[in-house]
């Protein structure tokens, strides 16, 4: 564990900051699916990751963001790659061809990547009531799949959702060390200049593409750039620096249940009864794990005040 034991835990900022973010990066599936009617998942990916870069560029010039230090931007260059630039173009050019419901169900494998990787990487133990709070939720999100009408049939491109899986685990993983050492904050956004830095060489034909395209998709890439990337990010990896990675990713079981309820919302698909059964399994199994994760960091009560309180109650009788 890189954190103390003050700080690795999951309260009610903790888990108002990873809810939010569930929210948000749900609707940038809807968003991105949007996008990709104009842009290839290479421009998209760029485009979002410039308009976040360059928001972020202001304050870092100003001075009022603290980038990690020197010794570090190998780490952080390695991470973008890995949790931006490859999982942004995976995800991308698989959504090409595959759902937005059978995308994240695929990307919902990730908690448990993320356990088994923080297990290897930071030595983070994972209960028993943990893992049934994984499992639980894993089978809410096969439920909410099916009841959302996704037919999942073999798709190669689905395998790159997995590739995409795998780059975000370790990004969550392995900037843990990291975020001990400089802020959520200053991580975040050199990850995010790094990834785009990665993304580069692949929209070459971007600035041709903006000329071309309706206001309401350039307004759907400030979107992604804005909400999911700058705010979701930020309020990710701050979780992240206050608790275990392999319970708040667990949040992530969360996201086919919050698309389908934006879906209702915003587009009147009314879910089915698998999809409600499968969206109380999937917040039963991440409460589950939060109560777990709990339970495994309180802190146990002095003695001597209990001893005391013995002593007086032999004392009166």
């Amino acid at each position: 564990m890189t954190g103390n034991a003050q700080t690795e835990r999951l309260d009610g900022l903790t888990l108002g900051a990873a809810g939010f973010t569930i929210l948000v990066w749900s609707s940038s599936f809807a968003a991105i699916a949007y996008g990709l009617q104009a842009f290839t998942p290479a421009e998209l990916s760029l485009l979002r990751f410039l308009i976040a870069s360059a928001i972020f560029a202001v304050p870092v010039a100003l001075g009022w963001i603290k980038l990690p230090p020197l010794r570090d931007w190998p780490a952080v260059f390695a991470l973008g790659a890995a949790g931006i630039t490859i999982y942004q173009l995976a995800l991308g050019y698989a959504m090409t061809r595959i759902s937005v419901g059978a995308a994240t169900v695929v990307v919902a494998l990730g908690p448990g990547v993320t356990a088994a990787l923080a297990a290897l990487r930071l030595g983070e133990k994972i209960s028993r009531g943990a893992i049934a709070g994984l499992v639980v939720a894993l089978g809410g999100v096969v439920l909410i799949t099916l009841g959302a009408g996704h037919g999942l049939k073999f798709e190669p491109l689905t395998l790159l959702v997995l590739v995409s899986v795998l780059g975000m685990s370790i990004y969550f993983v392995w900037q843990k060390p990291l975020l001990a050492r400089t802020s959520a904050m200053g991580f975040t956004v050199a990850s995010i200049f790094a990834g785009t830095i990665g993304l580069l060489p692949f929209g070459i034909h971007l600035p041709a593409k903006l000329a071309t395209v309706s206001h309401a998709q350039i307004e759907s890439a400030i979107y992604l750039g804005v909400v999911p990337t700058i705010l979701g990010y930020l309020c990710w990896n701050w979780a992240l620096s206050r608790a275990p990675a392999s319970k708040v990713t667990s949040f992530i079981y969360m996201q086919p249940l919050v698309a389908s309820a934006i879906a209702w919302a915003w587009l009147g698909q009314v879910p089915g009864w698998l999809t409600a059964a499968g969206g109380v399994l999937a917040v039963s199994g991440v409460v589950l794990t939060v109560r777990s994760s709990r339970a495994g960091t309180q802190t146990p009560k002095p003695l001597e005040p209990v001893l005391a309180k013995l002593s007086g109650r032999c004392a009166e009788a």
